[in-house]
């Protein structure tokens, strides 16, 4: 996905959720909480949905690093590109299904720590090439989608 697929596809979210933050804010507040429960499950989809964007964005990083290690002869790049995958497989094996399993158990806290734990890995995996990153649209698209996914989350606690 491009970067302007990528904004495109946050600026939606953002609006999506929007529009369901403030009838939760409201359904919260009214004595009667069947809305609240159909906009707390709405909420909750919604955040499956950027988990799985999570993944596929892990999947498209861990695809090209593999590319380019194949591909390159630099010592240093290689030793960066490694460190890479192992932290693009940390997100593919411990922070989405953490946070897969919060969601689909209600517990949304460890979903949104999941979701940071995304982000934080790809800026880590950035700062390993030391401004010349060949992953850099990969990182930026992973953080932005985690960093959305974990403000949706954030919503229902």
């Amino acid at each position: 996905m491009t970067a302007s697929k990528s904004l495109a596809l946050i600026f939606i979210i953002q609006a999506l959720l929007a529009t369901f933050s403030i009838p939760l804010t409201r359904c919260r507040s009214s004595p009667r909480n069947d809305n609240a429960l159909i906009t707390s499950t709405y909420i909750t989809g919604l955040g499956l949905i950027m988990v799985q964007v999570m993944k596929a964005k892990a999947n498209d990083a861990t695809n090209k690093i593999n590319q380019l290690l194949r591909a390159s002869t630099d010592p240093k790049q290689k030793q960066a590109l490694s460190s890479c995958a192992d932290k693009y497989k940390a997100v593919l094996v411990a922070d989405v299904p953490m946070a897969v399993e919060a969601l689909q158990k209600g517990d949304p806290k460890f979903a949104e720590e999941g979701a940071n734990d995304a982000a934080i890995e790809a800026n880590s995996c950035e700062q390993d090439f030391a401004g010349k990153s060949p992953l850099t649209s990969y990182n930026n698209a992973m953080h932005d989608v985690a960093t959305v996914a974990a403000a949706i989350v954030r919503n229902l606690l």
